[in-house]
């Protein structure tokens, strides 16, 4: 049977990509990733997280927007994908996430241990 981290690289290539607007991080905000996935990203100290936190709404965000875009996890990946999550610029990929793929992205998460990045 497939592990978490081989389900995840599955999902993640199920994900359709997208242009968003340069900088934006509108959906960007503490959220829930899986212990496989926050293990993926960058540790920050203490003082590193407070400081990004005091400026920004992720600890991975940055002027530049998302420090970690390729590493993202999969709830910050699904968004603007589905109408379920619509990006609030209206930016989207030319097909949206078939609904069999989202479910299984809910269920993950619903259903692994979950960590606040």
């Amino acid at each position: 049977m497939n592990n978490n981290r081989e389900i995840i690289a599955r999902l993640r290539e199920q994900i359709p990509t997208f242009e968003c607007v340069p900088g934006c991080h509108d959906c960007c905000g503490p959220v829930t990733a899986s212990s496989e996935e926050v293990s993926s990203l960058p540790e920050k100290t203490e003082a590193e997280h407070d400081a990004a936190l005091a400026e920004w709404d992720c600890v991975h965000l940055g002027p530049k927007g998302c420090k970690v875009y390729s590493r993202r996890p999969l709830i910050c990946r699904v968004f603007g994908t589905t109408p379920n999550m619509p990006c609030p610029n209206g930016c989207r990929p030319k097909e949206m996430i078939d609904s069999k793929t989202e479910q299984e992205i809910h269920h993950l998460i619903a259903n692994t241990r979950q960590v606040l990045v």
